[in-house]
């Protein structure tokens, strides 16, 4: 729970308290593989992303990826593609759209992973984001339509669905 909520102070950028309870949780947890090679690094390069430092990020998370695709058993909670998501927004930051659109396929191309997490959803706009950087209007309305798809009963106000909109309509 602790990691949950130290990663969505690191999205939403409460840096100072994602950070406390980031070092908390390296503190109690020395030894534990996932703390220390998922979440950890997990949270650092959000951290990273949100000061703006894009190339620490992609660096932070080379830790995670002998570990991320796996799934720990007996964890009800499987956080094993949140690096792949934040390495996929530190691509679209570097507009390294090419790099993104892989890491945000991974998380489609594993949704046995990924399950109902938030970003099996999100992936489908960081694809299309990563599409709109190739120049590849097809596959980035494609993705757009993919994900507008999805949430086609959504709550209209929820801002990444009003972005997802406004950038898919900018294709039109």
């Amino acid at each position: 729970m602790e990691y949950g909520a130290a990663l969505a102070l690191a999205f939403g950028g409460d840096t100072a308290r994602a950070e406390a309870l980031a070092e908390d949780l390296a503190k109690r947890f020395p030894e534990d593989t996932l703390v220390q090679f998922n979440y950890l690094p997990t949270i650092r390069a959000q951290l990273a992303l949100v000061r703006m430092d894009h190339s620490k990020a992609i660096e932070v998370l080379q830790a995670a990826s002998p570990y991320e695709l796996g799934t720990p058993s007996g964890n009800a909670y499987s956080p094993g593609l949140y690096p792949v998501y934040v390495r996929g927004k530190a691509y679209l930051a570097m507009h390294q759209g090419g790099e993104a659109a892989a890491e945000f396929r991974k998380i489609l191309d594993n949704r046995g992973i990924a399950l109902n997490e938030p970003i099996g959803a999100l992936a489908r706009v960081g694809l299309a984001r990563a599409y709109v950087l190739q120049n590849d209007t097809a596959k980035a309305k494609a993705a757009y339509q993919d994900f507008l798809t999805l949430w086609k009963d959504a709550d209209p106000d929820i801002p990444i669905l009003k972005q997802a909109k406004a950038e898919y309509a900018k294709l039109q």
